[in-house]
């Protein structure tokens, strides 16, 4: 019986933080600083025929939720939003927070919980030694993962203690 066999061996690694990042403006100005700055020192490539940036967004998802307080503050209902941009994901929540005929309806005043927001975008970043990996944002952690070379981790990790949102 045949078995199988490593052909390569990918890594992660994650870094918890300390405090959720502040709200979904903090989140996007580090993950489009990254964008911006390269700090990773990635490298531009071309795949079937398609050039691609050193570091790209290849994924983004944004949660807001919506809760209806009777005149006492409890929750009488709750409304969660998500999208797929920021714009989306603020236009609709600010939607919502505006609708009286659903705040009426389910019979409360409409608040955001902002502290119940979730933020998440993925980079895929180029190597310089030709490998693609990927950095996860998240409002509570950053995420490294699919690379082998150490050198990789030890860039965003240097990057990463230079951002005090993110120690």
């Amino acid at each position: 019986m045949a078995d199988f066999t490593t052909s390569t061996t990918t890594k992660s690694a994650i870094r918890n933080l300390a405090e959720p990042l502040a709200d979904v403006t903090a989140f996007d100005n580090l993950v489009q600083g990254v964008i911006a700055s390269n700090p990773f020192q990635c490298v531009t490539y071309n795949a079937k025929g398609v050039n691609h940036a050193p570091v790209e967004r290849s994924r983004e998802a944004y949660t807001a939720r919506i809760i209806y307080q009777d005149v006492d503050a409890n929750t009488v209902g709750l409304v969660t939003i998500r999208a797929g941009t920021i714009a989306a994901f603020t236009a609709v929540a600010n939607h919502i927070l505006a609708d009286a005929t659903v705040a009426t309806a389910i019979g409360g005043t409409a608040v955001r919980d902002s502290d119940s927001e979730k933020y998440s975008a993925t980079l895929k970043c180029h190597d310089q030694n030709g490998e693609i990996y990927f950095v996860d944002f998240s409002r509570t952690q950053v995420r490294l993962s699919s690379y082998s070379d150490e050198a990789i981790r030890s860039r965003v990790e240097t990057w990463a203690d230079t951002v005090a949102a993110l120690n």
